[in-house]
């Protein structure tokens, strides 16, 4: 029997509330009839828009998934941008893609309306589309592209990864089942809308259990706090830096305030932490704040998620769990061979949920792939059946004296030191050791330590990592904008300083 669509599973749901954010409240039947006109203003008229891109930015509330229903209703495949981007990054997205047709909310015409014009292609103004005169609408087979999410990766341009609509379902699905959602779910949005943790984990698993979204127009750690005080959310998902500055505004409030933002985590049964390495520090400090044990995750554009921790079971600090319901996965070294257990090797991925192909790049996609398994570029161990991330090939790997060290492991040690808010790790080229160990750190408010007190505090606690020496400590580093240092960022001002 086939699985019903996105679509066809919303009808069901009819006058339950869907999305809720600073705009209204609206139901799965008003998204449905919103993504309807929005579908028929898209086709103007024509039967199909024919895997046609439709790149769109819309505002965080209603607009955004009746926006993204609709180009998929239509028959087109959906290109989200991010208001985070600079407009050549917009204007890049739009270009690679080829998309005949520019969506945009009021509060972005100033921005997209004249790349639209810059690059021939139609722009339409959300609230007009969603406007639009009701039409008959296409069937759409699973196998049709559905999505493009552009992701850069180590290296390179932005690439653009196409997934299906039946892979979409299979990474939403997977997550259902792991996560055990329900119509009963109430989760809170403030995540980027670009990137599949926002779109696929919150959104889309959201609106495929007939669940309630509450979707804030962004971060705002009192915000955030006050949702969880005063609502009946009982998910929330975000990304360690989201962690890090709740964990902030906790410790600035009075005592009995503290006591009523815990109070008020009690009643969430699943706090998910992914899109990057979750310090365990700050899973121990949310644990004694919240008391909930944050469940960690693996996952990638190209492939959705892959690795969890249970939801119900054991979840181990520093590991990313075990595979999901119909995710192949397995560890391999650089010749292809698989690992001997308790051995790091590549991440390769096989399942129903990866990506169909690379934006012509066809070069690239065949590439990423060896027998039907994507090439994560990712090191990990599996140690008693959990799955422990090392980091990226390109960039966490460090090859020093024959050994390679885990860069995120070394962070996990310096973050310890009382004194450091913050560090990234890199590995520097070398003449005698290939590559030497560079970290560079920010000090907490009020911190003082030397390079030569911060050697001798990790010359035992590193002694395990074969580190060859700590090559620089720098106060003041700049920071991108969800408050981390990038490795790029490092590499370049060791290059510059050197």
């Amino acid at each position: 029997m086939r699985t019903p669509t996105l679509m066809e599973r919303a009808a069901g749901f009819g006058d339950l509330p869907a999305i809720i954010s600073p705009s209204g409240t609206y139901s799965y039947a008003q998204l449905l009839a919103g993504s309807g006109r929005a579908a028929a203003g898209l086709l103007a008229g024509n039967r199909d828009l024919a895997e046609e891109r439709v790149a769109f930015l819309a505002a965080r509330d209603f607009v955004w998934p009746a926006c993204q229903w609709g180009v998929w209703r239509a028959g087109g495949v959906a290109v989200p941008l991010s208001e985070l981007h600079p407009p050549t990054e917009m204007a890049y997205a739009i270009k690679d893609s080829g998309a005949k047709t520019v969506v945009a909310s009021a509060e972005y015409t100033d921005v997209l309306e004249p790349i639209a014009a810059e690059l021939g292609v139609r722009f339409l103004l959300s609230d007009e589309l969603l406007a639009s005169p009701e039409a008959d609408l296409p069937q759409i087979e699973p196998q049709r592209p559905a999505l493009i999410v552009y992701t850069s990766g180590t290296t390179g341009a932005p690439k653009g990864v196409v997934s299906s609509h039946a892979n979409l379902e299979a990474q939403i699905t997977m997550l259902i089942e792991a996560w055990e959602w329900s119509a009963e779910d109430y989760i809170l949005h403030v995540l980027p809308l670009h990137h599949v943790h926002g779109i696929i984990n919150v959104l889309a698993c959201a609106l495929w259990a007939g669940a309630r979204c509450r979707m804030l127009p962004g971060f705002d750690a009192q915000e955030v706090w006050r949702c969880l005080r005063e609502e009946d959310l009982t998910l929330l998902m975000a990304v360690p830096t989201v962690y890090v500055k709740l964990i902030a505004a906790w410790q600035a409030a009075p005592a009995e305030e503290q006591q009523r933002m815990s109070a008020a985590c009690k009643k969430i049964r699943l706090m998910v932490s992914g899109s990057a390495a979750l310090p365990v520090s700050v899973l121990e400090k949310w644990e004694e704040i919240s008391g909930h044990t944050l469940l960690e995750r693996y996952g990638m554009t190209e492939i959705g998620m892959a690795l969890s921790n249970p939801y119900r079971g054991e979840r181990r600090p520093g590991t990313v769990g075990k595979p999901l319901p119909g995710v192949e996965a397995r560890l391999v070294d650089e010749a292809g061979a698989l690992v001997a257990a308790g051995e790091s090797g590549e991440i390769q991925i096989k399942g129903p949920a990866v990506f169909k192909q690379y934006w012509q790049r066809p070069a690239e996609t065949a590439e990423s792939f060896v027998d039907d398994w994507f090439k994560t570029g990712d090191v990990a161990v599996v140690e008693d059946g959990y799955w422990r991330i090392m980091g990226r090939q390109s960039t966490d790997i460090i090859k020093t004296g024959g050994y390679k060290v885990s860069a995120l492991e070394i962070e996990e040690v310096l973050r310890s030191h009382p004194a450091i808010a913050e560090v990234c790790v890199v590995g520097v080229a070398d003449p005698e050791w290939g590559e030497r160990v560079a970290a560079a750190v920010i000090l907490g408010p009020g911190a003082d330590l030397s390079l030569d007190e911060l050697r001798a505090w990790g010359k035992e606690r590193l002694a395990a990592y074969k580190v060859p020496s700590l090559l620089k400590l720098v106060a003041e580093l700049p920071t991108n904008a969800m408050g981390k240092v990038t490795k790029p960022t490092v590499k370049r001002l060791w290059e510059e300083q050197a």
